[in-house]
């Protein structure tokens, strides 16, 4: 007798996309209360009514730098791949976006978030747009924190200079040739593209990401320094709320930890709603390692959550609510 899949209930296929997020808040709900039981809840509260208001001034105050870099790295795909040109509807856009992916698995949301205001623009292309957005904070994010993690394991668990340095030259070369990819698209581009030109079956999907081949070098170094600032900002708001909840600047240790939290963040598969809980656990392991309180670690990673993740998200519902034809 065939076994029965859990989706093959009729009430489950219907609001199966309704499951999957109640249970991926319910998961984030219990890996919070999980960590916060594990370090001692008076622990955070004192942590959070001590901490150094001008630090976390400062981490707010980037908060809104993280936004600008967001839209400016979505303005210049927006000119050039989907042909806008409208600040207005980039940012709205971008909100929309944030909103929409804060809340549901993988952020899958903000593909669909993103692509409100363009019509008029084939929903194939906002996508592929939206993934080339974050691919490249993706390769700046896994190339810093694999090397930080080779580190890591290096000082922390002894292992050989010999699989070190092997693990960084892997590192390196892997790296190098993705971003050439990255910085060059001429030398993949045009392969592509002919090559899917030439079948029937799939002409018309590449017709409708012609576009695409709007990108060139100059671009692309663009979007790079441009994911690398996003990248130095988001990594200096968690050194600024670590020292506020610590009030000692022990600048390697947070920067070397805040790496490999948006690492782990990035790794490990999206079981819970805006990643909550997966960020906490993975600053809470990381600065409890390098010798810091726990409550420092989870303090620093959730008020990050508030200000980079559930601040614009707020926002992006807000212009939700009041949409009008842009």
């Amino acid at each position: 007798m065939q076994k029965e899949n859990i989706f093959s209930n009729p009430f489950l296929i219907k609001y199966k996309w309704a499951v999957i997020v109640c249970a991926k808040i319910l998961i984030a709900v219990l890996l919070l209360r999980y960590i916060i039981n594990q370090i001692n809840l008076q622990d955070i509260l004192i942590a959070f009514s001590r901490a150094d208001i001008l630090f976390l001034s400062l981490a707010v105050f980037l908060s809104l730098f993280n936004v600008y870099l967001q839209y400016w790295k979505w303005e210049v795909i927006c000119k050039n791949i989907l042909g806008e040109s409208s600040k207005k509807k980039i940012w709205i856009s971008l909100f929309y976006g944030l909103s929409a992916g804060s809340f549901t698995p993988a952020r899958v949301g903000e593909y669909f978030g993103r692509a409100i205001l363009f019509k008029d623009k084939p929903f194939l292309l906002v996508t592929v747009a939206t993934l080339i957005d974050k691919f490249y904070f993706l390769v700046v994010i896994s190339f810093t924190g694999a090397l930080a993690s080779i580190l890591f394991i290096h000082y922390y668990y002894h292992v050989t200079i010999f699989i070190t340095a092997a693990l960084f030259i892997f590192v390196f070369v892997l790296s190098y040739f993705i971003v050439y990819l990255l910085l060059n698209p001429g030398v993949w581009k045009d392969t592509i593209f002919e090559k899917f030109y030439s079948s029937e079956k799939i002409r018309s999907l590449t017709e409708k990401l012609a576009a695409i081949k709007n990108m060139d070098k100059k671009i692309s170094f663009k979007l790079m320094f441009i994911s690398l600032l996003f990248y130095f900002c988001v990594t200096f708001q968690y050194i600024l709320l670590a020292a506020a909840f610590s009030h000692q600047l022990n600048f390697v240790t947070y920067i070397w930890a805040g790496i490999l939290v948006f690492f782990a963040k990035t790794i490990i598969p999206p079981v819970a709603i805006a990643d909550l809980g997966i960020r906490e656990g993975a600053s809470v392991f990381f600065i409890k390692m390098m010798g810091e309180s726990a409550s420092v670690g989870f303090n620093a990673a959730f008020f990050l959550f508030l200000i980079n993740v559930l601040m614009p998200a707020a926002a992006g519902v807000i212009l939700l609510l009041k949409k009008n034809d842009v």
